[in-house]
């Protein structure tokens, strides 16, 4: 990152006003009768109504449209674990996203806490001020933990992004890419570097996509995650392979796709020309690569490449996804985000990409053509047709599958 760069983010953070989101009223607030019917008395009345019948909740609060994105700030980024406050700029990007992207309002909490049980009872206990909850940068493997346990006992979706969405744009783009190569998820050899929470998730989804569990190679900073080991948790132990292969450069021979969410140039060139032909190369680390791009297609003309990065094509983003997600799960009142309602996302950002391209896309990305292809994998998170699309796929499946309190909307999500 240049000097120049750093000042412009601190610049942007810092001014006009301190932070990226604030509060906005949706009511006049002007006069004596104004105030009269937004606090006291007029205030008496939906609160009488609410006591009836909880579900009014949603007809007279900001409930139905509120996200909470809260982190204890323990795996920051990149940057690890610098504590909650810390966490603070991200968690508000993270509600700028949200309004950005959904139109949904969301404020960011950041927890202190000794253990996952007092974590877990915090949320808990303000969970019903929500309309659904938003984990984020939560260390492995306590995160696992925590959403398990905030999903038994809040009654709104609970969904930890770091893991459910990056799994879930990953999984789009590496089914259209597979595709393209000519290739079948089911027969497909899988090299995972990394094991923390995206890891998990990211290989977990692509099973439910299709892939076979025995042909998943994942490694952590020990090297290859096997059936000999003792020194593994139990969400590792899902992918310990039965195998004597024990290095990076012995499971990525003949391998057809490659997931890199560990850190920065851990991908050698001589590693990846052991691959299958036409592989599939996502490097995810950020904000460098465990390849860079240009590296890998000198080494290999033959692969499709996606990075976490805006400046190459095929950002792997999660903004591509979130931000949908809990607009379908909220317009429905679904109490959980299930997995038929994350496939369903997958599948509708799949498709998206397959089609024609509007112009007001091409040039926000800057560029004169996109068609489907090893340069077009996913769509741009700049696409509006995402929202739409995606929102109404999700809506759908949480219908279809008993987890949404009221029907989708007549005509929902249609222009």
């Amino acid at each position: 990152m240049s000097e120049d760069f750093r000042e412009q983010a601190l610049h942007y953070h810092a001014y006009p006003t301190p932070g990226k989101i604030e509060i906005a009223l949706t009511k006049p607030a002007d006069t004596a009768e104004d105030l009269a019917l937004a606090y006291s008395p007029g205030v008496a009345e939906p609160v009488r109504e609410i006591a009836k019948n909880p579900d009014d909740v949603y007809k007279y609060t900001s409930k139905g449209n509120m996200v909470a994105v809260i982190s204890n700030g323990t795996a920051i980024l990149g940057l690890g674990n610098l504590g909650p406050l810390a966490s603070k700029p991200v968690m508000e990007g993270k509600s700028l996203l949200f309004k950005r992207f959904a139109g949904l309002d969301s404020i960011d909490i950041e927890v202190k806490h000794r253990t996952i049980d007092e974590f877990v009872d915090t949320v808990a206990n303000i969970a019903d001020t929500f309309g659904g909850i938003n984990l984020e940068d939560i260390k492995a493997p306590d995160c696992f933990e925590i959403e398990r346990r905030l999903i038994e006992r809040c009654d709104i979706p609970v969904f930890h992004d770091d893991q459910h969405g990056t799994a879930i744009v990953t999984a789009a783009g590496m089914l259209n890419a597979i595709e393209l190569q000519g290739k079948k998820l089911e027969e497909a050899i899988i090299v995972c570097l990394g094991a923390g929470a995206a890891a998990v998730a990211c290989m977990e989804m692509l099973i439910k996509c299709g892939a076979m569990r025995e042909k998943i190679y994942m490694l952590d900073r020990k090297g290859v995650i096997h059936t000999r080991r003792d020194d593994i948790n139990e969400y590792k132990q899902r992918f310990a392979n039965n195998t004597d292969k024990r290095t990076l450069e012995d499971v990525i021979e003949g391998a057809d796709l490659f997931l890199g969410v560990s850190g920065p140039n851990l991908l050698p060139p001589e590693a990846l020309k052991l691959m299958a032909d036409k592989p599939v190369v996502f490097a995810c680390s950020n904000p460098d690569p465990e390849i860079k791009p240009e590296l890998a297609h000198e080494v290999r003309d033959d692969l499709i490449m996606g990075t976490g990065r805006s400046d190459y094509p095929n950002q792997v983003n999660n903004v591509l996804c979130f931000p949908f997600i809990f607009r379908g799960a909220l317009d429905v009142r679904a109490s959980v985000i299930n997995d038929e309602m994350k496939l369903a996302a997958v599948e509708a950002i799949r498709q998206l990409t397959k089609e024609p391209v509007p112009a007001e896309v091409l040039k926000a990305a800057g560029v004169d053509a996109l068609e489907f292809g090893k340069g077009y994998i996913i769509p741009k998170p700049m696409d509006p047709r995402l929202l739409p699309r995606v929102a109404k796929a999700v809506a759908q499946a949480a219908v279809d599958s008993g987890v949404a309190r009221i029907e989708m909307p007549e005509n929902y999500m249609e222009a």
